[in-house]
C-alpha cells in the first residue's frame, strides 16, 4: 500500500466563538483537515484546532504543504519512518502541522485493520468520564446556572475557564463550592499561564481547602522552578497547561523534576498519536496521571479520546462545551452521556464520519498534493 495522494484544507466553521480569559478577545478557531488517500483505496482523515484572536489563520496548513511531498510514495503503515523523515531538524514547525499527518495515518491504521484506534494501542478501557470545559462566561452567576445545567446533564465534573484573574477567580471558586459542598461535583480551575508567584500560591491553598480536583495552569509552562515551588507548597495537584511542551525531551525533564502534581499533554501540540502515546508512557513509568487535553473540534477530540481509552492513568475526557459549536461538519461525534462517561466510538480508526459538503463551504484554503 502507498500514499497516492493528500489533501490539506484550512475551515473556518461560521459558528459561534469564545474565550478563556479577560485579556484574549473572543477566539477564531481554524480546523485544518489532512486527508491521506491510497493506491489501495483506504483513506486516512484528521483535523487539528488552533485558536487566535483576530482572524482565522492559515499557517498550520502552509506548514503541511512543505511536508506533504515527502509522503507520496511512502507506505502509509510505517509511521515511525514517515515521523522522522517530517521531524523539524533546523527550525521549528507548528506540532499541529506534524500532528495532522500523524493522526491521519493511524485513522488509515485503523481502517486497514478494521480496529478503532483504542484497540490498535492497546485498549485499556471503553468508556471514561467526562468533564464540561467551560469558555469564560460573563459573571459568577452566569456560572452558576450554567454548572446547574451542566450537572443536570449528567457531568460529574466541571473544569471553569475564568477570568485568569485570581480574585475574580476565588470569587467563582468560592460560588460553586459553596452551592455545591461535598465531593459529588469535581471542580478544576484553569488559570491559562497567566498567574504571577504570589497570585498562583494564594489561589492554590484556597482551591485546596475547597477540595478542588487540580489546578491547571497557574503559571506559564516554561517556569518549571515555580511550578517545582508551587507543587512543594500545596497538595493539590497542579498540572501545566501542556501547549508548551512539545517534544518528549522537555516533557521527560519536566516530570524527572516533580514540576507537577499530574502531567498534561495534547496530541496536536506534542505532534501526534505517536509522540503523545510515548509521552503518556513517560508518565506511567513515573507513577503520574496524565490528564489529556481534548478541547476543540470532534476530529482533533477523537485522537485523544482514543489516546485516553488506550490507557488508564487519565481520570477524564474534556468535553468543550457548548458542545455544537465544536460539532461543525461532522455526521457523528463523542458527547458525554447522561451517566456522565464518554463511550468509545463503534467504528474503525478515529470512528467518525465528516460531512464533506458542510467542510467544503467553510473552506478558506485547500491543495492537493500528488
Amino acid at each position: 500500500m502507498k500514499i497516492s495522494k493528500i489533501e490539506v484544507r484550512a475551515v473556518a466553521p461560521p459558528v459561534d466563538r469564545f474565550t478563556w480569559s479577560d485579556d484574549l478577545p473572543d477566539q477564531y478557531s481554524t480546523n485544518t483537515i489532512v486527508r491521506i488517500f491510497t493506491d489501495e483505496g483506504i483513506e486516512g482523515v484528521a483535523g487539528v484546532w488552533n485558536a487566535t484572536s483576530f482572524d482565522f489563520e492559515r499557517y498550520t496548513a502552509e506548514s503541511i504543504r512543505h511536508l506533504v511531498p515527502i509522503l507520496i510514495g511512502k507506505d502509509p503503515l510505517l509511521r515511525e519512518e514517515i515521523w522522522h523523515a517530517i521531524r523539524p531538524r533546523v527550525f521549528p514547525l507548528p506540532p499541529q502541522s506534524l500532528a495532522a499527518i500523524d493522526i491521519a495515518l493511524w485513522d488509515l491504521a485503523g481502517k486497514a485493520a478494521d480496529l478503532p484506534l483504542y484497540k490498535l494501542l492497546g485498549g485499556a478501557r471503553e468508556r471514561i468520564p467526562a468533564y464540561a470545559s467551560t469558555p469564560l462566561f460573563e459573571d459568577v452567576d452566569s456560572y452558576l446556572k450554567n454548572a446547574e445545567e451542566f450537572i443536570a446533564a449528567g457531568f460529574k465534573a466541571i473544569k471553569f475557564h475564568t477570568w485568569c484573574i485570581p480574585d475574580l477567580d476565588l470569587e467563582l471558586a468560592r460560588a460553586v463550592r459553596k452551592k455545591y459542598p461535598g465531593n459529588q461535583i469535581a471542580f478544576m480551575l484553569d488559570a491559562e499561564n497567566n498567574y504571577d508567584h504570589d497570585g498562583a500560591l494564594k489561589v492554590a491553598q484556597e482551591l485546596e481547602a475547597m477540595d478542588f480536583t487540580w489546578f491547571e495552569a497557574p503559571l506559564h509552562d516554561a517556569d518549571l522552578e515555580g511550578y517545582i515551588e508551587l507543587s512543594r507548597r500545596v497538595s493539590i495537584p497542579i498540572i501545566p497547561s501542556g501547549n508548551w511542551f512539545q517534544d518528549l525531551q522537555s516533557f521527560s525533564s519536566a516530570i524527572q523534576a516533580k514540576a507537577w502534581g499530574r502531567a498534561r499533554t495534547d496530541v496536536a501540540m506534542m505532534g501526534g498519536i505517536t509522540q503523545t502515546n510515548k509521552a503518556i508512557a513517560l508518565t506511567e513509568a513515573a507513577g503520574m496521571k496524565c490528564e489529556i487535553m481534548s478541547w476543540g473540534y470532534s476530529l482533533v477530540s477523537a485522537a485523544n479520546f482514543h489516546l485516553m481509552l488506550a490507557h488508564d492513568n487519565c481520570s477524564y475526557f474534556e468535553q468543550s462545551v457548548p458542545c455544537e459549536p465544536y460539532e461543525y461538519g461532522m455526521k457523528n461525534f463523542i458527547r458525554a452521556q447522561p451517566d456522565g462517561y464518554a463511550y468509545a466510538p463503534k467504528g474503525p480508526g478515529l470512528g467518525l464520519e465528516v460531512d464533506w459538503e458542510a467542510m467544503e463551504a467553510a473552506t478558506i484554503l485547500q491543495f492537493v498534493a500528488e
